[in-house]
């Protein structure tokens, strides 16, 4: 890439400049070439190093698989048909090497030789819906064998009607093992759950994304100063000293996941018919809080992790944030304009553009040193492609819902 991602100088709105709409264009086709090498040669992802090669090793993980053909979906609903494969190769896998046959439900993670982590985790199982109803909108031949199959799993093992939010763990064999309940796997369900309304148009679907959305922010973030709850016991009270994985599940609040939930809030609120004045309130109160919490001054980038009372807990500064605050951004920009939106999405870009993009090679560094050069301590290779393809293809997307559809109507991929 040689041109940034706009003019400085130019008055008006990103969203609606050609130069930066262009940028996006091209930041998500280098993108979608880097990671087309990812397909193995018989089944599953390959995991890619920084320049893009296979890492060593065969795991295939349940997020990865399912969001390489939920990416690649959008992808070709957005012209970009060339790519069918990497979707049809996900597909297949997803039946055929994630599904437990025995057991029911979807495994972790396996490799050429079986079952190498047979848990049953809710945040991997409500991105196999994701990518079902992705694919369903894409046309994929199987995706209502595949968008069955998890809906009735999620139903019966994962969804507590009397709560309306997801539980979170299970062994292969549906035994549960603790009482943990996440906010992580609930806003990945809410992010599922919106996308299977618009691929079906099923109800229901929307009405449990809303009560999700209804607890974390109307019911604990509101009452956290704008700061969401990460971990929670079996009766869905915050538990404040948990600290589990520490990149899945770490202590604290998680700055980026404010992000994402204002801008799934929008989604909602779009889909719903807009029938709470609060809620586009309450997005912006999460975007603001995380943005004077987490921005790093100095180096730029998202502090990864805060305590409660908003200072700064782990200060690794990863890609993903950055891209989720640039979708949520755009979210609140296309409903209202305003300069300070504007000023923080242009500087936003501005850093991904200077420190996080890989303008050789295609896709983003996934983590940068204090010196603002790629750094590995968190992260092998480049993970996947699927936060930093939304952040160009969401403000490409002129509502606040309904992405794919647009996509599909513009093709700016083509």
């Amino acid at each position: 890439m040689t041109d940034g991602p706009g003019d400085i100088a130019a008055s008006g709105c990103w969203l609606e400049d050609e130069k930066h709409r262009a940028y996006l264009v091209r930041d998500a086709r280098w993108a979608l070439d880097f990671f087309d090498a990812s397909p193995r040669e018989t089944d599953g992802f390959h995991t890619l190093d920084l320049a893009g090669k296979p890492l060593a090793g065969g795991v295939r993980e349940l997020h990865v698989t399912t969001r390489l053909v939920h990416s690649y979906a959008l992808a070709q609903m957005a012209g970009r048909k060339d790519r069918a494969r990497i979707i049809d190769q996900g597909m297949a896998y997803l039946w055929q090497g994630h599904r437990d046959r025995q057991h029911g439900g979807y495994l972790w993670a396996v490799d050429g030789d079986g079952v190498t982590d047979g848990t049953k985790l809710a945040y991997g199982h409500v991105f196999v819906l994701l990518a079902a109803s992705s694919a369903k909108m894409a046309g994929h031949p199987d995706a209502d064998r595949l968008l069955a199959d998890i809906a009735e799993v999620l139903n019966r093992h994962y969804w507590d009607e009397e709560h309306g939010l997801f539980r979170d763990e299970f062994t292969r064999d549906w035994q549960p093992f603790s009482t943990y309940r996440g906010m992580n796997a609930n806003m990945h369900g809410v992010e599922a759950l919106l996308t299977a309304h618009e691929a079906t148009g099923e109800g229901e679907y929307l009405a449990r994304a809303g009560r999700i959305l209804n607890f974390f922010i109307a019911g604990q973030a509101a009452n956290e100063n704008w700061r969401i709850p990460e971990h929670y016991d079996e009766n869905w009270q915050p538990d404040r000293g948990y600290a589990g994985n520490p990149m899945f599940r770490p202590a604290g609040t998680t700055p980026g996941h404010s992000f994402e939930m204002a801008r799934l809030l929008l989604q909602y609120w779009d889909l719903a018919g807009r029938p709470d004045a609060e809620m586009p309130t309450h997005a912006r109160a999460l975007v603001e809080r995380a943005l004077a919490d987490a921005w790093n001054e100095e180096r730029q980038g998202f502090a990864y992790t805060l305590k409660f009372g908003g200072e700064v807990d782990n200060p690794a500064r990863y890609w993903w944030p950055v891209t989720e605050a640039i979708g949520a951004l755009a979210a609140l920009s296309k409903l209202e304009r305003r300069d300070s939106d504007e000023t923080w999405y242009r500087r936003l870009w501005q850093f991904a553009d200077s420190c996080l993009i890989d303008h050789s090679r295609g896709g983003w560094f996934p983590e940068l040193g204090e010196d603002n050069r790629p750094a590995a301590t968190q992260f092998a290779g480049k993970p996947d492609i699927y936060h930093a393809l939304q952040a160009d293809l969401l403000p490409l997307a002129p509502g606040l819902s309904r992405t794919a559809e647009a996509l599909s109507e513009t093709r700016p991929l083509a």
